[in-house]
């Protein structure tokens, strides 16, 4: 009898051991994301940040990243990836591009994947031709924009609203364009002039820009004069520039901002309550899906497009504010929302 009890507990003592031993080996290894970041910090309450949150959500992958000053960082920071043996390394924003297509050409056996561009190899004359192991994680933040520009056209009291960019990056103006045409939407359906300061489709060259996405003290001179000029509306694209005008106009209750990238009402630590809603480019999902394919061994170029439809961009909801927003504006807004994933408006037709 103890003889029996012996052999059990020996048994169940084997299989403990052996559970233990063989349960990690039987999970998939996880990948080793590596994320090459663009200017303004990890924390810029906006396009990093989104990035980062998305790589630390990935259930696949054990994620870092590099912060870059200036893009002089960029390629060294590509090269410190390379060289701990990362298997996708991701470049944030369209200017880091170029340094990742140079890498990937010269490591075939690396992923890569850049956010706000193609990932294209171009030559001096632009040129451009696909990279086997470059993957371009791209967005329509311009059907999204055209909500948020129908919203505001809708909510401003003094019939003019406003928007700004960081600097004149196709990636900034994209957003810019959207916001515009929704207003302009707004005017054709309800006979109005609300008319948007800072930004013109037919004269893209007069446009408001910061010049960078670090000056705060600019970006605040702006925003505050277009309050002076009578806009009650605000749309900084520009990173987290927009944090000092939405805290100051918290205070002052001159104007409401819409945010853009990743959700203001969380990101912002003041300002939130001015927030009507944000233009949300869904980065960290789109960063998630290029490592679940790598781990998959499931990685190809074939660009990915975030849309209304795929979830890659919208709104975010209203908030403390929703009670301000209309229900039939509201209901409009969601409208368009549908029409445009229906194939039943073209905003690139509304000027």
């Amino acid at each position: 009898m103890k003889k029996s009890l012996k052999l059990i507990a020996a048994a169940a003592s084997l299989t403990l051991i052996t559970g233990v031993a063989v349960a990690p080996s039987a999970q998939a290894a996880k990948i080793k994301l590596c994320l090459a970041l663009d200017t303004g910090g990890v924390d810029d309450h906006s396009f990093n940040q989104g990035a980062w949150t998305g790589a630390q959500e990935s259930r696949v992958s054990n994620a870092e990243y590099l912060p870059a000053s200036s893009s002089a960082d960029f390629a060294p920071n590509i090269k410190t990836f390379v060289d701990k043996g990362c298997q996708l390394i991701v470049g944030v924003g369209f200017a880091i591009s170029a340094e990742i297509v140079k890498s990937a050409k010269a490591n075939p056996k690396i992923s890569y994947a850049v956010v706000d561009d193609a990932g294209l190899d171009c030559d001096a004359n632009w040129n451009c031709s696909p990279v086997s192991n470059v993957k371009g994680l791209t967005f329509k933040t311009d059907d999204a924009a055209f909500q948020a520009g129908y919203l505001a056209a809708g909510m401003s009291k003094t019939k003019k609203v406003a928007t700004y960019g960081g600097m004149a990056f196709p990636t900034v103006t994209i957003f810019m364009d959207g916001f515009a045409r929704g207003v302009a939407y707004w005017n054709q359906n309800k006979k109005k002039q609300v008319e948007v300061l800072g930004w013109d489709i037919s004269n893209p060259d007069a446009g408001t820009f910061v010049g960078n996405f670090s000056d705060q003290n600019k970006a605040l001179t702006i925003s505050k004069g277009f309050e002076q000029q009578g806009a009650d509306i605000i749309m900084p694209v520009a990173g987290n520039l927009g944090s000092a005008y939405a805290a100051a106009s918290e205070k002052s209750k001159k104007s409401l901002t819409i945010w853009v990238d990743s959700d203001g009402f969380y990101n912002l630590t003041a300002g939130k309550d001015i927030v009507l809603t944000t233009v949300v480019k869904e980065i960290g999902a789109s960063i998630k899906s290029v490592a679940a394919d790598v781990a998959a061994k499931k990685f190809t170029n074939d660009s990915y497009v975030g849309t209304l439809k795929n979830k890659g961009v919208s709104i975010a909801p209203y908030h403390k504010l929703a009670s301000k927003v209309r229900g039939k504006l509201k209901s409009e807004v969601l409208r368009i929302k549908n029409d445009i994933i229906k194939g039943n408006l073209d905003i690139s037709t509304i000027k």
